[in-house]
């Protein structure tokens, strides 16, 4: 036990890192329970307005890994933070706290795993390997050195091009993928990719057809080989529409194969804390297909307090060595993020892709939204005035 185990329970609060929607559902869902959040965040964000936000801090920038535990250790000091619990937002803050878990551990509570364990998570080609060497299908994935290599690559149109580190590709672009749709494509892409990322971390993967309601997750609370708590869901909308960077509307659902792969996947990596395992349904085979891994709370990890399974306090009850009963999410919850389903679902009418009559119904049947609240309204009113910012700074 680490020397933050000594802090009296009442006295530990949480600080959750990035201040979107995301970190707002964090920030409520301990705040419900009188735990004491912190936030800290590089962008202008909502949850700084939540009436449960204890404190909030904005920083220029977190830079590297070694910056950002450098600002998170002078936080520490500042706010006398000494046994509070850490959760992270984004991958790169993830991979961040693992590199540096240990110095970390000396202040704060760290329930983000080990770097042995996110390796294969944060970078895809572990995670493909992994899978692979498991029995858990993944899409085919080929990997090149440089643009000759392209000439000689065994593809079948269209392919998505993706980074194996998500990071700067993200960033710079505001999408997960491209699609190519022919090799002059292929090599345009990669030359464009190549202008922000290292070659050897391009993927060209098989491109499996459908929108967001051939996309699944397997969401939970995973420890000591078993999930304590869990849901799988299917997103039913995301932006953008091919490569849902976000999901917009999603509902709970019951698919045993989903969990079996997932909790496999886990259990070979030892895996503690929060994750998310995203996959997509082939209608041509049958198969689910394992896309990605996200060490962390998702997007729409709110859609747990509606299915009974609250996945921020059930951690923070963990790290404060409490009992927690195993559970899982009920089928049938809808949740949804109006300020960006609202232009997917008029973009899909507009495509043909969605049935107006179809989607005006569904704006009426969610049981939980992403922001808006009437218990704590401003986070909700801020979102639309930062609608341009959001859409410049990350694409929504």
């Amino acid at each position: 036990m680490n020397s933050t185990s000594q802090s009296p329970a009442h006295e530990v609060g949480a600080l959750v890192i990035g201040g979107d929607f995301q970190g707002l559902g964090i920030v409520r869902s301990l705040g419900h329970h009188q735990v004491p959040v912190g936030l800290i965040d590089n962008e202008l964000s909502i949850a700084r307005f939540s009436r449960y936000a204890t404190f909030a801090e904005k920083v220029s920038t977190f830079g590297n890994a070694a910056r950002t535990v450098e600002i998170l250790l002078d936080l520490a000091r500042k706010r006398d933070l000494r046994g509070w619990v850490l959760y992270p937002t984004r991958d790169e803050t993830v991979a961040a706290i693992s590199e540096y878990k240990e110095e970390l551990e000396k202040v704060y509570r760290v329930p983000t795993a080990c770097w042995n364990t996110i390796k294969n998570l944060w970078d895809k080609r572990n995670t493909y390997d992994l899978a692979a060497h498991l029995g858990i299908p993944a899409p085919r994935t080929q990997r090149v050195r440089d643009e000759k290599d392209l000439d000689h690559l065994e593809v079948k149109f269209p392919v998505a091009i993706k980074p194996a580190i998500k990071e700067h590709f993200v960033y710079a672009t505001a999408v997960k993928a491209w699609r190519a749709n022919n090799r002059a494509e292929l090599k345009d892409c990669f030359e464009r990719a190549s202008q922000f990322m290292p070659v050897d971390e391009l993927l060209i993967q098989d491109l499996i057809p459908g929108d967001g309601n051939n996309q699944y997750s397997y969401c939970a609370f995973f420890k000591k080989g078993r999930a304590v708590s869990k849901l799988v869901a299917c997103r039913r909308r995301q932006h953008p529409l091919e490569f849902g960077k976000s999901s917009t509307y999603v509902e709970s659902i019951e698919l045993p194969l989903l969990e079996e792969y997932s909790e496999r996947f886990l259990r070979a990596i030892d895996y503690y804390g929060l994750v998310e395992l995203e996959y997509k349904y082939d209608a041509r085979d049958g198969q689910y297909y394992l896309l990605d891994v996200n060490g962390r709370t998702w997007g729409y990890h709110t859609i747990g307090l509606r299915a009974g399974v609250d996945f921020p306090y059930l951690l923070f009850l963990d790290q404060l060595n409490e009992p927690i009963e195993q559970s899982r999410g009920k089928a049938g919850v809808r949740w949804i993020r109006l300020v960006t389903d609202l232009p997917v679902g008029l973009l899909g009418i507009l495509q043909g892709k969605l049935r107006a009559g179809s989607y005006l119904r569904s704006l009426g049947n969610f049981d939980e939204e992403a922001v808006f609240s009437r218990d704590d309204p401003m986070p909700g009113l801020v979102e639309i005035a930062l609608i341009p910012y959001l859409a410049i700074k990350r694409g929504f």
